[in-house]
């Protein structure tokens, strides 16, 4: 295997509650709506979709109920620290929980973090110390 993703599937428990998080709230754009999954515009990155949750842990032969954190996080990288607070601030509008506020990191870097509705948790950062980093915009 090639260390690459082909697309990010994140199982919810309400996909209209979900896709209106991420559109209204955070301002994503619906690319393919198949009514059991939806699909964004993902800007040349990997396509991000969601799935109903039990319909995806069948599909890849687990349990749907699942608690506590997963292991899973997913990273957005920005260029500025003003971008880091108006994202957190826009999840926060649209009814994500904050996790860790924007701030100060250890390593050096700026960042916070928050889970959406589904609980999927989505850590923001800017560090200016590297210029290859993988932007998310």
């Amino acid at each position: 295997m090639k260390a690459h993703v082909s697309s990010i599937l994140l199982g919810v428990r309400d996909l209209d509650r979900a896709k209106q998080f991420y559109t209204e709230g955070l301002g994503w754009k619906v690319k393919d709506d198949y009514g059991v999954s939806v699909f964004f515009e993902s800007d040349g990155a990997s396509p991000v979709g969601f799935y109903g949750r039990e319909g995806l842990a069948d599909q890849v032969g687990t349990s749907p109920e699942g608690s506590g954190f997963s292991g899973l996080v997913l990273t957005y990288v920005v260029r500025s620290e003003a971008r880091v607070d108006e994202i957190i601030a826009e999840a926060e509008k649209a009814g994500a929980t904050i996790l860790k506020p924007a701030g100060a990191l250890p390593w050096g870097g700026y960042g916070g973090s928050f889970a959406d509705p589904d609980g999927y948790i989505w850590s923001l950062g800017y560090s200016a110390q590297g210029t290859d980093q993988p932007y998310a915009e």
